[in-house]
């Protein structure tokens, strides 16, 4: 059963469960309890939940780490408090449900960090792009070195670090921060409906997507390939899998179209 934390606000509705960051007074900013209370969440997932959309209480996702908590650690100390983050966004990424990030105001440091975790971002035009840790005198500590240059290449992260540039939500569309945008308001509503079609997904090819795909774009072409072929006897070989199949063959399922 779902309960909402403190620091999140969570509900379902059917098979779709909706985490919020619930710190709007400051602008969501990611405190150490806010951090270990995300990933609670996503490991304690109920098995009815098949998909997530993340989002943020009031005029912004989230503007990145929670400054005001930023002590002077010993390095073996900073070390851990970075993998601590590090497993909380790798309970989303290669967790159990797909999840989707709706992206409105601050989408910054940690922000964008927790939103390049999640598999699929919806951004309001609202939504801004920064990475000021540069300014900051600090580094990312929350995966992001990993997980961005995947989304925009490393050029375009270096500049964000190097000289403070902030994307506006046409931009980080453009740079592929994204794969969605709409307007102000509506984000809402496109998460959970994108959300709702990817929990009738079947769930091992869902699985494959989500844990096997990163993986494989890291791997030579000849592991990849195998990895490949390992992921697409293991999901056609389920008896959901094969339900489906006969299915389209027996013309009870619906053929690709362009919509």
């Amino acid at each position: 059963m779902l309960a909402s934390l403190d620091l999140l606000q969570i509900t379902q509705c059917d098979a779709v469960a909706h985490v919020r960051l619930n710190r709007p007074a400051k602008r969501n900013a990611i405190s150490d309890g806010l951090i270990q209370q995300i990933h609670s969440a996503f490991l304690n997932l109920p098995d009815t939940v098949k998909a997530v959309v993340v989002s943020g209480a009031g005029d912004h996702f989230c503007a990145g780490l929670d400054l005001s908590e930023l002590v002077q650690r010993d390095i073996q100390a900073a070390i851990l408090h970075s993998r601590m983050w590090h497993a909380a966004f790798d309970a989303i990424q290669f967790g159990r449900v797909p999840v989707v990030a709706v992206l409105h105001g601050a989408v910054v440091g940690g922000g964008l960090e927790l939103a390049a975790s999640c598999q699929i971002r919806v951004a309001e035009d609202s939504a801004y792009f920064g990475l000021p840790e540069g300014q900051r005198g600090i580094f990312v500590g929350g995966g992001g070195s990993v997980r961005i240059p995947r989304l925009m290449g490393t050029a375009r992260m270096t500049d964000l670090m190097l000289t403070g540039r902030v994307y506006d939500a046409d931009e980080g569309d453009r740079y592929g921060l994204v794969q969605y945008r709409v307007p102000t308001g509506e984000g809402l509503a496109k998460g959970i409906a994108l959300a709702r079609k990817m929990a009738g997904n079947a769930p091992m090819s869902a699985f494959a997507v989500m844990h096997a795909l990163p993986r494989i774009v890291e791997q030579s072409p000849g592991e990849g390939l195998f990895t490949e072929a390992l992921m697409a006897a293991a999901a056609s070989n389920t008896p959901e899998a094969q339900d489906r199949l006969r299915a389209f063959l027996d013309g009870r399922a619906g053929k690709v179209v362009k919509s």
